[in-house]
């Protein structure tokens, strides 16, 4: 006996296929992974260091401005209550797999895609709101911190142009052939941009080097 009209066997439609990636957004992700991961291990470490003894001098504090320990003591440090870079152990170690199960061929739902979009987003949001706290609040700079930027904004940046192109994100044809000609436009100026803001921010000291 067939369905009648309208339940639920009837209007039953195929799952959306699984999508993939070239090597080259595995490569990417797993580098970036790895090196926003290193340096909330990194942070990570020297912060327990700095709370069982407060004379610590982490290695990436080199000068007044240069100085993670003005941001590790921070309340921005610990946004949520806790140390922030435990929030990256967790997220970069996922970006990590993910890359690497993209270079072994597997592919992903349509709502995987969006998830680590949507993390992605949240992790370059995040990273944002930290560097205006660090420029223009605790007046200081981290460079592992620099590091965990420019490693999350390139992959939320090329993360969501694959998404573009393969129409997990709607969006308007100028768009997305613009992100599939030039998809290293928008990371190259993000991190130009913060370098700018960074530069000028300081300028202050940077002229006493000169």
């Amino acid at each position: 006996m067939t369905a009648a009209p309208g339940t639920a066997s009837a209007v039953r439609r195929p799952a959306a296929p699984a999508v993939g990636a070239g090597k080259g957004l595995g490569r990417l992700l797993v580098v970036t992974g790895a090196l926003g991961l290193l340096a909330s291990f990194v942070i990570t470490v020297d912060k327990i260091k700095l709370a069982e003894n407060p004379d610590f001098h982490p290695s990436c504090s080199i000068n007044p401005v240069l100085s993670c320990t003005n941001v590790m003591r921070s309340p921005q440090a610990s946004a949520f209550g806790f140390p922030n870079p435990l929030i990256g152990l967790a997220a970069y170690a996922v970006v990590v797999t993910v890359g690497v199960g993209l270079l072994t061929g597997l592919r992903y739902g349509r709502a995987y895609w969006l998830a680590l979009n949507a993390g992605m987003l949240f992790g370059a949001g995040f990273c944002m709101w930290l560097m205006s706290q660090a420029l223009y609040e605790i007046g200081a700079l981290c460079l592992w911190c620099c590091l965990a930027w420019v490693a999350t904004l390139t992959m939320f940046s090329y993360t969501t142009a694959h998404n573009l192109r393969h129409g997990i994100l709607p969006a308007p044809r100028a768009l997305v052939g613009f992100t599939t000609e030039f998809h290293w436009a928008v990371p190259v100026t993000w991190c130009l941009v913060i370098v700018v803001l960074i530069a000028t921010r300081f300028w202050y000291y940077w002229q006493t080097l000169l």
